[in-house]
């Protein structure tokens, strides 16, 4: 994955911009276009076009979720987090006792869901927490709908236990998984979510943490 061989790793992001960091320092990119179908589309094509399944990391910015209902343990921007899990936030039931996953639904993701979680291959995962070992490393949740509210985000954080959100890691590791290849999620925080005002954005911090990353995984 690195000096040992970056060429076994496909990255999928969203953007080009996201992508532009590894994209210039020779490893395999994919850009995807943004949110889970498209995430999964294109993490199947860059699977299937290969004789043997290559490690696939979903790379990109996040929004950095409360810790506890507030912000004052929350990862800082320009900080990264290596997920751990990727979970979907939205796929289950609301009723009026709350929230029920797909899974307790009765309607499994797959035999290695964990609810809606979907853990990151640990080989993988360790390789990249060697390369970046002061990345922060839990839970990211994957959404469709950004938490622009106090009360939306505080309300994810709760119930996936996430510490960070973006819109495409739960489907392309879940997809990579399903056919044979390895998976992991990486992140690098732009902005805290809650109030649009108050989200404190900064791009730059996010995407010098994202080349950072790149250069991580092929030094070259």
């Amino acid at each position: 994955m690195t000096q040992d061989g970056h060429h076994d790793l496909v990255v999928v992001a969203a953007t080009d911009r996201e992508a532009a960091p590894f994209r210039s320092r020779g490893i395999s990119t994919v850009v995807s276009g943004v949110g889970r179908v498209n995430a999964a589309v294109a993490t199947t094509l860059a699977i299937t076009s290969r004789s043997t399944p290559p490690t696939i990391v979903s790379a990109g910015i996040a929004g950095a979720l409360p810790v506890e209902g507030d912000f004052t343990d929350a990862l800082p921007v320009g900080s990264v987090v290596i997920a751990d899990q990727s979970v979907y936030a939205e796929e289950g039931m609301i009723s009026g006792k709350g929230f029920a996953t797909i899974s307790e639904m009765g309607f499994p993701l797959a035999a290695f869901a964990t609810g809606n979680a979907i853990p990151a291959d640990p080989i993988a995962m360790d390789r990249i927490r060697r390369m970046i070992p002061d990345a922060a490393v839990g839970r990211i949740a994957t959404v469709a709908t950004c938490s622009g509210t106090d009360e939306r985000c505080a309300e994810i954080a709760n119930r996936t236990e996430a510490l960070a959100e973006a819109m495409e890691g739960a489907a392309v590791v879940h997809a990579a998984r399903l056919l044979g290849a390895a998976a992991v999620e990486i992140r690098t925080i732009s902005n805290r979510t809650g109030e649009r005002e108050r989200q404190g954005w900064d791009l730059d911090a996010a995407f010098a943490a994202l080349d950072v990353v790149a250069a991580a995984f092929n030094p070259g």
